[in-house]
Parts: structure tokens; C-alpha cells; sequence
């Protein structure tokens, strides 16, 4: 009885802890919706007014803005990719002379063969 007890007393507590971090949201910046939508017609009329070709080099710009982000990105997430591929290769060269996996249990049974009669043989 003690032990349910005391669970579900440890159950109400983390559950009431749980409830109160949810409750400590702070409000929202205000935001001037007129000003936005303001900006969101402008950006459109600049866009209707825009030729074939410029829509294209915007276009291309917004491309290549995007990439050199990604590129960022990518950079940031590996910081050391020279280093682990160093690592990598040393790994590989040092598992190079690691005995080949056999494929046939007859094969298998040679190579324990052989095994054992060389730790006899010593």
C-alpha cells in the first residue's frame, strides 16, 4: 500500500511540474498587421511590374543566396570533416590486414583446422 502510495504521490508531482513549465509562456511582441500586409502588396506589385528577364535574375539571385546559405550550413554542421576523414582512412588501413570473413561453413572448418594444429604445434 506504502508503495502505491508513493508512486502515485512521485506521479502527481512530476505531472503538476510538467503543468506549471507549460503555463510560463510569455506573450507574444505585438505586431502591426496593417504595416505587414502593407509591406505584402508592395513586394507584389513590385513583382507584377517586374519582366521576364528581371523575374528571372531575381530568381537566379534567390537561388544562389540559397546555396551559399546551405553551403553555411553545411560548413558549420562538419567542422572537422578534414579531420574525420584522416581518421577514416587510418581506421580502414589499420582493419586492411584483419582476416577475410569465410563464406562456406567448409571453409570454416579448414581455417579451425588450421588454427588449432598451429596452437598444438607451439
Amino acid at each position: 500500500m506504502n508503495k502505491l502510495l508513493m508512486a502515485l504521490t512521485v506521479g502527481v508531482f512530476a505531472l503538476g511540474s510538467i503543468a506549471a513549465s507549460a503555463d510560463d509562456k510569455t506573450p507574444a511582441a505585438p505586431v502591426d498587421q496593417a504595416k505587414l500586409k502593407a509591406d505584402r502588396d508592395a513586394a507584389k506589385e513590385a513583382t507584377a511590374k517586374m519582366t521576364p528577364e528581371e523575374k528571372a535574375a531575381a530568381k537566379k539571385a534567390k537561388r544562389a543566396a540559397r546555396q551559399k546559405e546551405e553551403t553555411q550550413i553545411e560548413k558549420v554542421g562538419q567542422p572537422n570533416a578534414p579531420a574525420k576523414e584522416e581518421t577514416r582512412k587510418k581506421s580502414v588501413d589499420a582493419t586492411k590486414g584483419d582476416p577475410k570473413a569465410l563464406p562456406t561453413k567448409e571453409d570454416k572448418q579448414k581455417a579451425l583446422k588450421e588454427q588449432e594444429k598451429k596452437s598444438s604445434g607451439q
